[in-house]
């Protein structure tokens, strides 16, 4: 019987991928454990193993197609003993999903006349005659409702409303007009006033707005002006992603300085501190801190200082973590990936420096694997390397926290009623205002600055 090979479900959140590369080809004999294709998440390019013994038969979906949704057919094996023709016509029955499309905005539909019909003003049809449209008088005491100002006193007002009479319906004897009490009681006792429109029941709230068309954008740009990029599935995972964050979690930043200088002669120190090793490439420094590592450290440290703060929101419970696994913001071709320095409070700066170098490595050529980069409790992004002095960073859920670093430059500062120069850093929380309070926030900013400017305190 022929063997169906579907597409695998690499992460526990993928729904589809791209099939960048077979490995084999029809005809090729393949055992368990063979490595047959690369798949492209939004994230990484993952190796597929085979998993049945057999020959290719027919393989279904070519390389390069995207969008193959999880558990599509991807290609069959023909069995031992199989004849590798009839297995490819009777096993090939399933087919890919096609790879997603943009949406257009559906054109909007044709207002309907006041009859219902639906028909345009002027298309009358044999004996039906056209009544002209009622005309709306330009009122500047229009309110919208139906009814014009009408000049009366306040207890005229009152009596109408709670006798249910219309204001404007009454006419007033006051001066210019105005409805006094006399005139509503004279139109209760004749019954002379229309009574008032039932109050409307609440609007149902505005849908929110659609973005542009991909049509509507291009009518602005002349052709020619431009190129069009096709989106990844890292870069449509990141979009749909930061929509999710922004609309559905209430962010709150909190922003602080912290004085660097303490920290920047302790990392010289221990990298100057570091043994030499011996590599292909010669000797080199076993290690070697950037401010980075150093951050990730003090992060960690005071995520574990205040625990309430190292959590997740749930509608139904908080997820208080045990321990400190901090995200990293890397910056790769086409968006970025978050890998993950699980337990990051209990590793020394060198430990944290070196996994740093390899998690970022094999994150840029997208080697990482969807538990290296899927979790963590808080993360961290850095654009202080690009002389940034202070930025608000999206929260990546179902994280609580992310801290945004500046870059460190010198400043006046006040001491002891002087002024001298110091180097500072500017950092801002991104909390998730459901898990995390003003004050919480507040602490762990706080702690995470004791930290920073006392930063012998992350050696012991």
């Amino acid at each position: 019987m022929p063997i169906q090979i579907t597409m695998p479900a690499l992460s526990p959140t993928m729904e589809e991928g791209n099939l960048a590369k077979w490995l084999v080809k029809e005809g090729d004999t393949v055992s368990p454990g063979d490595v047959i294709a690369e798949i492209e998440t939004d994230k990484a390019t993952m190796e597929v193993e085979a998993v049945d013994e057999g020959r290719v038969a027919k393989i279904v979906v070519p390389e390069g197609t995207q969008g193959v949704k999880v558990n599509a057919l991807i290609a069959v094996l023909a069995a031992e003993g199989e004849d590798v023709k009839e297995a490819a016509k009777t096993g090939g029955n399933g087919s890919a999903a096609p790879a997603a499309q943009p949406q257009t905005e559906a054109k909007p539909k044709e207002a309907p006349t006041a009859d219902g019909g639906g028909r345009a003003a002027g298309a009358g049809e044999g004996d039906d005659k056209q009544q002209p449209a009622p005309t709306v008088r330009a009122d500047p005491f229009h309110n919208g409702e139906g009814e014009s100002r009408v000049f009366a006193s306040p207890l005229a007002r009152r009596l109408a409303k709670e006798a249910g009479l219309s204001i404007s319906a009454i006419t007033g004897s006051g001066p210019h007009g105005r409805v006094v009490k006399a005139d509503v009681e004279a139109a209760m006792a004749g019954g002379t006033a229309k009574p008032t429109v039932a109050a409307r029941a609440p609007e149902a709230p505005a849908p929110a707005p659609k973005p542009m068309s991909d049509e509507a954008v291009l009518k602005l740009y002349a052709e020619g002006t431009y190129d069009l990029v096709p989106h990844d599935s890292m870069r449509r995972t990141i979009a749909r992603r930061l929509v999710e964050a922004k609309s559905t979690i209430p962010h709150f930043y909190l922003t602080l300085d912290c004085e660097i200088d303490a920290l920047l002669a302790l990392r010289k120190q221990i990298n100057d501190a570091a043994p030499m090793v011996k590599t292909e490439a010669g000797e080199k420094p076993a290690y070697k801190l950037s401010v980075n590592d150093m951050i990730i450290k003090a992060f960690a440290m005071a995520l574990k200082a205040v625990p309430d703060a190292n959590v997740s929101w749930t509608e139904s419970a908080m997820v208080r973590h045990r321990h400190a696994d901090v995200g990293v913001a890397v910056s790769i071709p086409g968006g970025l990936i978050t890998p993950i320095v699980r337990r990051a409070d209990e590793k020394t700066l060198s430990a944290i420096s070196n996994e740093m170098k390899d998690l970022a490595s094999r994150a840029r050529n997208r080697k990482l694997k969807p538990e290296e980069y899927q979790g963590g409790s808080a993360a961290i992004s850095n654009l202080g390397m690009f002389g940034i002095k202070d930025f608000a960073a999206v929260i990546n859920p179902p994280h609580a926290t992310i801290l945004a670093v500046g870059a460190g430059e010198e400043r006046p500062v006040v001491k002891g009623g002087e002024i001298k120069v110091a180097t500072i850093m500017s950092v801002t929380l991104s909390t998730d205002h459901r898990a995390v309070d003003g004050a919480l926030g507040a602490e762990l900013l706080v702690a995470f600055k004791r930290l920073v400017e006392n930063p012998f305190g992350m050696l012991v």
